[in-house]
């Protein structure tokens, strides 16, 4: 094998004439390469489980439109008297929610794990009393206090209380049913202890009969339907 002698300016030591080629084939690579960083930069990897957490939010959709005023179930007069703080409306909290990644997934989880955690039972076998709302603080509830609980959750993580409105509707079966409607930008949406997906209202499948208002402790009707007398349905 030829060689050429290159001699180094410490010791005079000898290189192929191969090896000498190929570092200065990389030498000039390294140089392109930082070139093109200063004057273009590199342009950053899309990150995954961001892009992945984007496209879990839902599609945007409507918002159910109130109506004239309604009255509350009676029940639901009862609540306030014993707890009048979560009746209260706070003028200066938002009425909608902007619906980002880190909201989505604090309403699945808390819809999720309160579903799982509270056993549902009537009020009649729970109470003795037909209808009565109330926070299942003993593991035991049917659908209104399962939602006054995921509310309390809710705005206990600094969710405007204003936004998570209390809603009577006429469910699959034909019997009054209580849902916590969440009001974001994408449209409002549905916690429920029937699913542990929270859908846009309008993919339930129920009659929305009524809601908490946003203006003051009045309800508003959602639309012309006969309002249930109780929401006494697990």
């Amino acid at each position: 094998m030829r060689y050429a002698v290159l001699r180094s300016v410490g010791d005079g030591s000898a290189f192929p004439r191969g090896h000498v080629a190929r570092r200065l084939r990389r030498a000039a690579h390294l140089v392109l390469v930082g070139t093109t960083l200063l004057i273009g930069g590199a342009a950053a990897p899309a990150q995954p489980s961001q892009a992945r957490t984007v496209a879990a939010l839902p599609e945007t959709g409507s918002a159910a439109d109130p109506g004239a005023p309604a009255r509350p179930v009676a029940a639901w007069n009862d609540f306030c008297a014993r707890y009048p703080a979560e009746c209260a409306v706070n003028l200066s909290e938002p009425a909608v929610i902007t619906l980002t990644p880190s909201i989505w997934h604090t309403l699945t989880t808390v819809n999720r794990r309160v579903n799982a955690r509270i056993k549902p039972i009537t009020d009649m076998a729970h109470w003795g009393v037909v209808d009565r709302w109330d926070f299942p603080d003993d593991g035991f509830g049917d659908c209104e206090d399962i939602q006054l609980l995921k509310r309390r959750m809710l705005a206990e993580r600094r969710l405007p209380r204003r936004a998570l409105r209390m809603t009577v509707v006429i469910d699959e079966i034909g019997e009054g049913h209580a849902v916590l409607m969440v009001r974001t930008d994408r449209g409002d949406l549905i916690l429920d202890n029937k699913t542990n997906a929270v859908l846009p209202w309008q993919r339930t499948g129920y009659t929305f009969v009524k809601r908490e208002g946003q203006d003051g402790k009045a309800w508003v009707s959602l639309n012309n339907g006969t309002s249930p007398v109780t929401t006494a349905n697990r």
